[in-house]
């Protein structure tokens, strides 16, 4: 597990290779992955939009932005925490994915790092 605290909220991540398919006579990796954000600041934060950078092995970048995970701007209290999946394709068996979460609380906005995780099929591992 990969971990990152920002002013107090901790966000944890878990990743795992799913299987491998062709899409249009393209080979294609799916990964998912679990992210937890902990709240351990004294105010409730309130997850408004998310940035991800993903990197592949072939040196593919792709950027994805959006409100909210998963449809939700989940709302978390001091000593709180929100877990949810997701997933992404990659054209290699290698890769990774970073970004942040834009947060708000009552007093000011956040920025909060998620992790630089890892993708890895384990076949292809050394």
């Amino acid at each position: 597990m990969i971990q990152l605290t920002t002013q107090g909220i901790k966000v944890s991540v878990e990743s795992n290779y799913e299987n491998a398919f062709y899409n249009k006579q393209q080979k294609q990796y799916a990964f998912s992955y679990r992210i937890t954000i902990e709240n351990n600041s004294p105010e409730s934060i309130q997850l408004i939009s998310r940035y991800w950078l993903i990197k592949d092995a072939l040196n593919h970048t792709v950027v994805v932005e959006g409100k909210g995970v998963i449809g939700q701007q989940p709302i978390i209290d001091p000593g709180k925490a929100h877990t949810y999946e997701s997933g992404c394709l990659l054209i290699s068996p290698f890769g990774s994915m970073q970004g942040h979460y834009d947060m708000v609380t009552n007093s000011k906005n956040i920025k909060v790092g998620i992790p630089l995780f890892k993708l890895n099929a384990p076949f292809a591992m050394n």
